[in-house]
């Protein structure tokens, strides 16, 4: 990492993924929920940075680390609006935007106490109802949720 007068320089990945786009007050959970706090490789996470789209915003740079399916459903849930890039030998091979998935498996945990996903020993199944703000409604007890509740 370099400096000069007025703009901060990070080193490019070599090989690996880039998340930007996270909103601000989400990256430290992107960081958690995809466990990259426990990654050996190089983690980048900047935050609070300025967007002219979003006004602030969030990026990490994960070296050596490609992102599975059900990650990329678990960050589609957390920062809708981020973009993945992928590098291979310092080159961007592909950058895509995140979709909600219309069901989510296993991810989310239900907030109805007696839900036969928490009374059981088994997979929860969701169905999104809306996107914006984003809520949910289990497919067992069909109890609603919204982002605010999810966990």
């Amino acid at each position: 990492m370099t400096t000069n007068n007025k703009e901060l320089i990070v080193k490019k990945i070599d090989n690996g993924t880039v998340i930007d786009h996270i909103p601000a007050d989400k990256v430290f959970a992107v960081v958690k929920v995809l466990g990259l706090d426990i990654l050996k490789d190089e983690i980048l996470i900047g935050t609070n940075l300025e967007s002219q789209k979003y006004g602030k915003k969030g990026i990490i740079k994960a070296k050596n680390k490609y992102f599975q399916p059900e990650e990329l459903d678990k960050l589609a849930i957390i920062a809708p609006t981020a973009t993945l890039i992928t590098i291979k030998d310092y080159a961007v091979v592909e950058k895509r935007c995140l979709e909600i998935p219309k069901e989510i498996h296993k991810i989310v945990k239900c907030i109805n106490p007696n839900c036969i996903t928490n009374v059981e020993e088994m997979d929860t199944l969701f169905n999104v109802v809306k996107e914006e703000p984003l809520t949910l409604q289990c497919h067992y007890c069909e109890k609603t949720m919204t982002e605010i509740k999810i966990r």
